[in-house]
């Protein structure tokens, strides 16, 4: 649940550099739309719910991934691709290749720009979720796994 305005509020730091492998939450990705939004329009924020659903969304077609392919967008999604793009927190590239019968053949795809999220969310703080090592709710890492077996990170 969400108090603030905005999805900047107390409680622990968020992590996140931006690199290749690292996945990124809705809460950095709504952040991130949230920011880059204020930036290009002085007029005011996007609503928190807003910004949640359009991250939440847009993740669902990501998953783990950072790159996904055009084809599998309707009209009202690829509407949301271009406004975040417009945005910068996507952007589209293009492969192409040769068929076997000689034609070109163009596959276009959709990427997160990871570094870009990752400079509008430096510093965030993290305000409805816990993390670890911050806030009077959070629980520490060491306290949370701390009881665990070794044996438990093992796979058969």
């Amino acid at each position: 649940m969400i108090l603030k305005d905005d999805l900047i509020g107390k409680g622990a730091r968020v992590n996140f550099p931006g690199r290749k492998d690292d996945v990124i939450s809705r809460f950095i990705l709504a952040t991130a739309i949230q920011r880059s939004f204020k930036k290009k329009n002085d007029e005011g924020m996007l609503e928190v719910g807003v910004a949640e659903e359009m991250a939440e969304h847009v993740l669902n077609f990501f998953g783990f991934g950072e790159r996904i392919i055009d084809n599998m967008l309707k009209t009202d999604d690829r509407d949301i691709f271009y406004m975040l793009e417009d945005l910068g927190i996507l952007k589209t590239e293009r492969e192409e290749t040769t068929l076997y019968d000689g034609r070109e053949w163009r596959i276009n795809y959709w990427t997160l720009k990871k570094k870009y999220i990752a400079d509008l969310t430096d510093g965030v703080i993290k305000g409805h979720e816990c993390d670890f090592g911050g806030g009077d709710n959070c629980i520490d890492e060491e306290e949370l796994y701390g009881d665990l077996p070794d044996d438990i990170w093992e796979r058969e």
